[in-house]
């Protein structure tokens, strides 16, 4: 999910009529919303895509840690591309760019060619929350500015809740091709409204542009989130070293990069915050349990439970109503408590939900998963506010306006790494417990064993979330 604030707060522009402030706000909502359904309709749709393309698990699970990894490339150039080009001119490319990748991922005919589409509506979609999110910012008046932001907090509540739902209707009733065609009409009612009334702001001189970030940084993602998927199936093969240790190479050359530049690609040296670094690593705890998790659930129904598409979704409801619930209810405690309370509450609630799933039986009434659910989106929404937050207060006033691209890319990066560490390893165990040649698994063993090493990292989380304190006066 991407983090709400933007990445630059440029000056206000004059102020607008309320119909127009409205109708910029419905298209921004728009294309907030369709980038974040797209972020969850494919993992409903996993086990059909297996079978559709006659493929493994392995390679289709790539179409989402590709969806994850290119958001987490653009993230960064988000407020660079605005000065530059243009703010409305960058949002309705970024739509478009989205919508022809959505298509495209409909008419695939190999996993490949799904990857690759799926990497071009990444490339899209990264930039269209932040710069969405910054446009309002500049647009809406001061004194209604809270309430007109948090209308954006719509598709962010929405999406995750109908997202699973949606898939399982249209590829158990239409077909598959329509959880990425369903983008077509929205993205052109995005790109009408957003061209009529998103107003046209003048640009402004960009800072230089860290080109030798932009190239080693994705790269050494993709390497090391290879090397990590693999090495879910072998920590010893060739594959997984050479990810491993190529991709950790340039991680290093893009680490002392970003750190020699005045304004590198991502501001690294933020983490010279002690509280920034206990609520940033923290963070990475939680969000790996949370994201390695969102294939497991809609496998586990349909693969060992044998339930439908339409019905996994229905199931996952009870996470996305979780959520919901506790996200306001973290904020306020936030507000009187801090973070310490509610984030040991959430990554209880998660850590105990994960635990109880590896006790997981064939005669398992479906109350009881629908209850780890709950229990998983109550944490994920104590969890994530409260840390987003506590990250934000523990920065350096100086940096504000820079940390937002890292903490977002570097939960997109983390998506990945999770999404495809996870898989691989369920992959493994399904190999080592038995599963027909596509692998697809015949018993609970291997998503037992799964939810175990989630539940350990959800487990570290907790034990970290313990040295969270109160941010100390950040620096001027």
């Amino acid at each position: 999910m991407p983090n709400p604030i933007p990445a630059q707060m440029p000056q206000e522009q004059g102020p607008l009529p309320m119909n127009k402030i409205i109708a910029s706000l419905v298209a921004v909502v728009i294309g907030t919303f369709m980038v974040l359904l797209d972020s969850t309709v494919v993992n409903v749709a996993i086990p059909t895509l297996v079978n559709y393309f006659d493929s493994s698990l392995h390679l289709i699970q790539w179409s989402i840690t590709a969806y994850t990894l290119s958001l987490s490339a653009v993230i960064p150039l988000a407020g660079w591309m605005s000065d530059k080009f243009g703010p409305k001119r960058v949002f309705l490319i970024s739509i478009g760019l989205f919508t022809l990748g959505s298509v495209l991922c409909a008419l695939a005919q190999t996993p490949q060619q799904l990857v690759l589409y799926r990497i071009l509506q990444g490339l899209g979609g990264g930039m269209v929350s932040p710069i969405g999110m910054a446009m309002v910012y500049r647009i809406a008046p001061p004194e209604k500015r809270g309430s007109i932001i948090g209308m954006l907090g719509i598709p962010l509540l929405l999406a995750p809740a109908l997202g699973p739902v949606l898939s399982g209707w249209m590829v158990e009733y239409v077909s598959w091709q329509w959880i990425f065609l369903i983008n077509l009409p929205i993205g052109f009612l995005g790109l009408v409204i957003g061209k009529k009334y998103l107003p046209s702001f003048p640009k402004q001189k960009a800072p230089s542009l860290d080109k030798t970030g932009l190239i080693l940084g994705p790269l050494a993602f993709a390497l090391i989130t290879f090397g990590v998927g693999e090495g879910g199936v072998s920590w010893s093969s060739a594959r997984t070293l050479t990810g491993l240790i190529i991709g950790g190479a340039v991680l290093l050359v893009f680490i002392f990069s970003c750190l020699r530049k005045a304004e590198p690609l991502l501001e690294l040296r933020v983490f010279q915050s002690s509280d920034f670094r206990r609520g940033i690593i923290t963070s990475w705890f939680m969000q790996a349990a949370m994201y390695g998790t969102v294939l497991l659930f809609p496998l586990l129904l349909q693969q060992v439970k044998g339930y439908s598409p339409f019905s996994t979704g229905l199931i996952l409801l009870p996470q996305a109503i979780g959520s919901m619930i506790f996200m306001p209810l973290a904020g306020r405690i936030f507000d009187k408590a801090g973070a310490r309370p509610p984030l040991i509450a959430g990554m209880a609630l998660m850590t105990s939900g994960l635990f109880a799933m590896t006790f997981l039986r064939t005669d398992t009434p479906l109350l009881f998963i629908l209850v780890v659910l709950f229990m998983q989106g109550s944490g994920m929404g104590l969890s994530m506010m409260s840390l987003n937050t506590y990250v934000l207060n523990a920065t350096p006033r100086h940096l504000v306006s820079r940390v937002t691209p890292l903490t977002s890319a570097s939960q997109q990066v983390i998506a990945s790494f999770a999404i495809s560490g996870f898989t691989g390893f369920l992959a493994s165990r399904m190999t080592a417990s038995g599963s027909d040649g596509n692998g697809i698994a015949t018993n609970l063993t291997p998503f037992c064993d799964t939810f175990f090493a989630a539940a350990c990292i959800a487990c570290a989380g907790l034990v970290l979330s313990f040295l969270i304190r109160k941010p100390q006066p950040a620096a001027a």
